[in-house]
């Protein structure tokens, strides 16, 4: 009968696509107000497909923020529960002129969609919701039961979520998530991802005089507020790349030998790295590979700086202001306020004469994550990748953030498995993001025969 489930599947390719293109057209930008409209759309599209599947108790549950859309079907006793998790907001399209079509304007280019979110996560999170749709028409049930939470601010660190997980513990009790977010290492290398790096961040701004002014008339009498936070963020780094936060490296458990080798063990060139990001040359922290970096050492970025004049032509002023965005990616043991106060202390100490430093906290932060190897929701995933390629996947890490998994772990005693079917290098958070489409029929496939072993295995 499960035969079924995939032939409905296979024959609703077309409109599966089409319900993507829908869902990914709806500018559900999650950090810009602006895009509340689109948030309330996104929210209500999530519910409508979700009560059009044949879900029970859907709704749209407020938080302080954006809405959780949630829903349930538990109709299968005896046989495990899973929480699915995934997320309806997207990223913002900036810088808008290197889009090759509009964000919100879903275009399909030689085997791909491109449009804002649609790898991150619309695409993915879509496939749980048409397996549960495609059970339920050809079996009237689901081989398990499972619980659906959609979150609409994981793209701004889920700042509502852990209030709302823990409000709502009873309803969201399972046996372990299984979260549409993240996404496989390759393309062609079937993977799980099995760690995640925590993250902190913070906004700080240099203020200088109370108003821009004449860069003739008082350059050279009064400090400049873009030279001072240059100088700023210059003295976050050695020159060689090691962070240069006193005591940011204090907390941070060395790999072991072993971990060093299976992590050189992986198929990974530092040549098709650079092709891939097109960077000239590596850099970073020295003494570790790139893949040590990129997973398991902890790093800070700057991911904004700005003040001053930015239009066409020239403005001779000195700013009153400038501004700066950084963030953090923390390993086990690393706690994100304990680093967040490290990095403010030295930003304090380091700030030039002649302006003022302002520093916001927004609590953009997030504890790392691992899953045991032995995990019986991973066993599972394990075993349908290797069924469905024909080799063993690899097991890999994240050099991203994920919080929802360590609030689930924290909150509910309960594990996340990522089984997501979109691609490390499919462009999200980046201009012309895309996914796959043969992707989202394998993650069809591949969901549906998760949930089947699954339920033969209670």
């Amino acid at each position: 009968m499960a035969q079924d489930v995939y032939a409905h599947l296979a024959a609703n390719q077309d409109r599966t696509l089409a319900e993507l293109i829908e869902f990914a057209s709806i500018a559900s930008v999650s950090t810009d107000p602006v895009y509340a409209t689109g948030m309330a759309a996104a929210a209500a599209w999530v519910v409508a497909m979700l009560s059009a599947a044949g879900i029970d108790a859907v709704r749209i549950m407020p938080t302080a923020r954006h809405p959780v859309v949630y829903g349930e079907w538990l109709g299968a006793p005896g046989a495990p529960t899973i929480l699915v998790y995934g997320h309806y907001d997207v990223q913002p399209p900036d810088p808008m002129d290197k889009w090759e079509s509009p964000p919100f304007a879903p275009q399909v280019r030689e085997g791909r969609l491109y449009a804002r979110g649609v790898s991150d996560d619309k695409g993915p999170m879509l496939i749980p919701l048409k397996v549960a749709a495609a059970f339920l028409a050809t079996q009237g049930s689901l081989p398990i039961n499972v619980k659906f939470l959609f979150e609409g601010e994981e793209e701004i660190g889920s700042p509502s979520l852990e209030a709302f997980i823990r409000e709502n513990a009873d309803l969201l009790a399972a046996d372990f998530a299984l979260s549409a977010d993240g996404a496989m290492w390759r393309i062609d290398e079937p993977s799980v991802t099995v760690a995640s790096r925590g993250m902190a961040g913070i906004e700080f701004t240099v203020t200088g005089a109370g108003k821009d002014l004449h860069s003739g008339r008082h350059g050279g009498a009064v400090a400049n507020p873009l030279h001072a936070i240059a100088h700023l963020v210059a003295s976050l780094h050695t020159a060689d790349g090691r962070v240069a936060v006193d005591g940011f490296y204090d907390d941070v458990v060395a790999l072991t030998p072993v971990e060093r080798v299976d992590l050189a063990a992986l198929p990974f060139a530092d040549s098709d790295y650079l092709a891939q990001v097109g960077a000239p040359a590596l850099f970073g922290e020295p003494g570790y590979s790139t893949l040590e970096r990129l997973w398991t050492r902890p790093t800070l970025e700057v991911n904004g700086m700005w003040g001053g004049y930015q239009g066409a032509g020239s403005k001779t002023v000195i700013p009153s202001t400038a501004h700066a965005k950084i963030t953090c990616r923390l390993v086990p043991a690393q706690q994100p306020s304990a680093i967040i106060a490290k990095v403010m202390h030295h930003l304090d100490i380091h700030t030039p004469p002649g302006v003022h430093l302002t520093i916001q906290n927004d609590h953009h932060e997030a504890l790392p994550y691992q899953i045991p190897a032995d995990h019986p929701g991973l066993r599972v995933a394990m075993a349908v990748l290797a069924e469905m390629s024909g080799r063993e996947p690899l097991l890999v890490r994240m050099g991203g953030t994920l919080p929802v998994s360590e609030l689930f772990l924290r909150l509910l005693g309960i594990y996340t498995v990522f089984f997501s079917f979109s691609t490390a290098d499919e462009d999200f958070h980046a201009p012309n993001e895309f996914f796959r489409i043969h992707r989202l029929h394998e993650g069809l496939a591949a969901w549906a025969r998760y949930w089947q072993l699954l339920g033969e295995n209670r």
